[in-house]
Formats: structure tokens, C-alpha cells, sequence
């Protein structure tokens, strides 16, 4: 490990500053006392023209990049919307990594996710398991794109010595999520279901409509759940301390970080119900997919390296339902 005593002093640019995962990173960052940080909107600059980014970066030179910038949703937008999805997530990542490369950044990070991994994986997930075997179909272009990122940070390392490395996420939770039924992940889209239920239930006086909620598939998968500001914190720990080498020199070409705790979509059913105060039944719609039956990350390395997370699955699901009743994100649907 080798630490850069001046990196707040550097120019930093935060792609993706607006979504769940760049909020919270800018959120630790100022915290920090990092104050020289690059942010732009989609309107400001579009990360998927090649133009506009090469012009951004020619003007800007930015010293320090960490992508959080991409198009992401649950099993049924990654499933439905399969074309965008790998053609947004490419485009942003080449550009932005290759520009990265022809202005001399000194340190990039790259996010991922943990579908890289193939579908029926051993677990935990070690890094070396990366193309291991096939992709769960569903979010397939996804896993795709974010491998093709990784990649694109390990190569330019190799042939150009680009301090450029990814790291590789679990699934995330917390302020600014997305709930969307339509296109959100697990936690939140069932955090708004059970918000709903109670709602109807309370508004109705507890004479109907029926007291259940249906959710997508047997309940049987397994996942792991990491709060996104305990994701900020390793960012900010890979920033200040993991340069490239220190990854490739061990033979992995990212990452992994979570909590290395998983339960089932049941289990994790029942504790959203206890928090958000549900007393009726729930339903699984067994039509629908599972997706990968367990997705758990082996987060050993990250834990050799000196970083743990601090927020406990029940006490983050409560922190991000108050913050989303605080900020109106459900709106009750008669």
C-alpha cells in the first residue's frame, strides 16, 4: 500500500455525482475535506458522446477520476431494456477511461457490480472467479459492460502503467435510491411495496383492500446488501491508500467489496415488513425469475487491507426508510 499525502489537493472528478452511489461518495468526500471536486449533469456533459468527454477532460485535465457514472436498475429493467444497458454502460466507461488515459490522470477507480460473476459461481465470490463460467442471462448485458471496464483498467495498466483499477461493489442500499417498481432493485422496490400496503391498509381502516404483498419470485435467492455510505468509506480508503500495483501485482484485477453476510429475499422480506411495520401476509410469485440463486462476495482481501463496514443491514434499511419518508420518494397509488 503507498499513500498520496497531497491527494486532496488534486483536481478530482466524480462521475455520476447525482445517483445513489456518486451522492454518497461526494457526501464522504467534503467530509474529508476534499474541495476540488469536478461534477457535471447529463446536460452539462454526456458521458456517452465520445466528443464531449474528450473536449471535457482536454479543458478540465482532472488528476484523479472515480466512475460512479452508469445505467443501472433491477432484474426487470436489465431484462427489458437489455440493448441500452450494455451500449450506455460501454460507451461511458471507453470514453471516460481512455480519455482518462490520453490526459495522464494519476489514479482512476472504476465501479462495477457483483453480476460480473458467473451464475452458478462457488461462494463467496473471490475475484479470481471473473469469467470463470456463463452470466445469469437476465442481467447479462450489464455484466458485460462492467466486465468490459474492468478490463479496459487492468489493459491500460499493462501496456501504458495507468494506475487505473475497479472495484467491485455488492448490492447497494441507502439515500437516493431509485424505488421505481419498474425498474429499482430488491430492497428498495420492496421497502415502497410494504410502505404501500400499510398505507392502503391504514387509509381503508383495516377493511380491505387484501392484506398481502406479492413479490417477485420463491424468496429462496440469496443476497448480500452493503449501505452506500459504508460503500463511500471503502472508496475513499482505495483513494488514499490502494494504488493499481497493489491489486495486479497479487494477480486480481479488482476488488471486492460488501459485508460477506447474506440472507434470503424471505429472510430479508421479513425484515423490511418488521421495520416498516407490515402485519399481513407475503406472497411470492414463483412465475417470475430468481435470478442467481446466491450472490455472496468474498470481501477478504479488502479486510487484509485494513477496511471494514460499520452499518448493520436492519440499522441502514431504517436510515433509508426515514429518508425516504422524509423525502416523499413514495407516492401512494389508489
Amino acid at each position: 500500500m503507498s499513500s498520496e499525502l497531497n491527494i486532496k489537493s488534486k483536481k478530482i472528478f466524480l462521475a455520476g455525482h447525482r445517483g445513489m452511489v456518486g451522492s454518497a461518495i461526494l457526501r464522504k468526500l467534503e467530509e474529508s475535506g476534499y474541495k476540488n471536486i469536478l461534477m457535471r449533469t447529463f446536460s452539462e456533459l454526456n458521458l456517452i458522446r465520445q466528443s464531449e468527454v474528450e473536449k471535457f477532460f482536454h479543458e478540465e485535465k482532472p488528476e484523479i477520476l472515480i466512475i460512479a457514472a452508469a445505467k443501472v436498475g433491477g432484474i426487470l429493467a436489465n431484462n427489458t431494456y437489455r440493448a441500452e444497458f450494455i451500449y450506455d454502460n460501454l460507451m461511458i466507461e471507453s470514453n471516460i477511461i481512455h480519455a482518462a488515459h490520453e490526459n495522464g490522470v494519476e489514479k482512476l477507480i472504476f465501479l462495477g457490480s457483483s453480476c460480473i460473476y458467473p451464475k452458478l459461481a462457488p461462494q463467496p465470490l473471490k475475484e479470481e472467479y471473473l469469467l470463470s463460467d456463463y452470466l445469469e442471462f437476465t442481467n447479462e448485458p450489464y455484466a458485460i459492460a462492467k466486465i468490459a471496464g474492468i478490463k479496459l483498467c487492468e489493459n491500460y495498466f499493462r501496456q501504458y502503467g495507468d494506475n487505473f483499477y475497479s472495484a467491485m461493489p455488492t448490492n447497494l442500499y441507502g439515500y437516493n435510491d431509485n424505488f421505481d417498481l419498474e425498474t429499482s432493485h430488491v430492497l428498495p422496490a420492496l421497502l415502497r411495496k410494504f410502505h404501500e400496503a400499510v398505507s392502503r391498509r391504514s387509509e381503508a381502516r383495516g377493511q380491505g383492500p387484501e392484506n398481502y404483498v406479492k413479490i417477485w419470485g420463491t424468496g429462496k435467492p440469496m443476497r448480500e446488501f452493503l449501505y452506500v455510505d459504508d460503500l463511500a468509506e471503502a472508496i475513499l480508503f482505495l483513494l488514499e491508500n490502494i494504488n493499481a500495483n497493489d491489486l495486479y501485482d497479487k494477480g486480481i484485477s479488482h476488488i471486492n467489496i460488501g459485508t460477506g453476510e447474506d440472507l434470503s429475499i424471505n429472510e430479508l422480506a421479513g425484515l423490511i415488513s418488521k421495520i416498516v411495520g407490515f402485519s399481513g401476509d407475503i406472497v411470492y410469485d414463483s412465475l417470475k425469475p430468481d435470478g442467481t440463486p446466491r450472490k455472496l462476495m468474498d470481501v477478504s482481501r479488502i479486510h487484509e487491507l485494513g477496511w471494514y463496514h460499520k452499518t448493520s443491514l436492519e440499522e441502514g434499511i431504517k436510515k433509508t426508510y426515514e429518508w425516504s419518508l422524509n423525502n416523499s420518494k413514495f407516492e401512494i397509488k389508489n
